[in-house]
């Protein structure tokens, strides 16, 4: 089973600059994906890291191992347009090679345990079969729905969970 780019922005919330996958060109439900990030000069962090010498942030590429795992997470679940897989560990993180403008990064990703609400993955991420980054991954499935209050969000409360006033001129 093969996803295209639209396929995959079904079942994955980033958006540019941050879908970090192109092509999936494997993929067993539940077991196993491979996927393809096409590296261009284009990338907006190329700019920074490092001018003179681009090389692709390890962090996104472990990024783009989790999205991978998190179209496999999501592939599972009926109602994925309310939920997102997030990270919850980062294991064993190698970095074994840069990865630079006009590399074609393959994602291959295998699934080490699996549940409806957590999942644990290895990942590796070659250039032209070499190996470039691997680690293995933890996440979870959570509502995509924040809950306002429970992260300090919503308007302000007393102790007796009445909106707090704020006195004229104080912000």
């Amino acid at each position: 089973m093969t996803f295209d780019i639209q396929e995959i922005l079904e079942f994955l919330p980033h958006r540019y600059p941050f879908l970090l996958i192109d092509r999936i060109t494997e993929f067993e439900p539940t077991k196993r994906l491979v996927a393809i990030k096409n590296v261009t000069i284009n990338e907006p962090f190329f700019q920074g890291h490092f001018p003179g010498y681009p090389i692709m942030p390890g962090v996104l590429v472990v990024e783009a191992m989790a999205q991978a795992g998190g179209i496999i997470m999501l592939h599972e679940i009926e109602d994925r347009q309310s939920k997102l897989v997030v990270f919850t560990g980062i294991e064993r993180a190698k970095f074994r090679r840069p990865v630079t403008p006009g590399d074609q990064l393959r994602i291959e990703v295998d699934v080490l345990s699996f549940r409806t609400r957590a999942g644990k993955i290895h990942g590796r991420a070659t250039v032209d079969g070499k190996l470039a980054c691997e680690a293995t991954l933890t996440c979870a499935v959570v509502t995509r729905e924040r809950e306002r209050k429970a992260h300090g969000d919503g308007p302000d409360t007393n102790a007796a969970g009445e909106q707090a006033s704020t006195a004229p001129g104080v912000e």
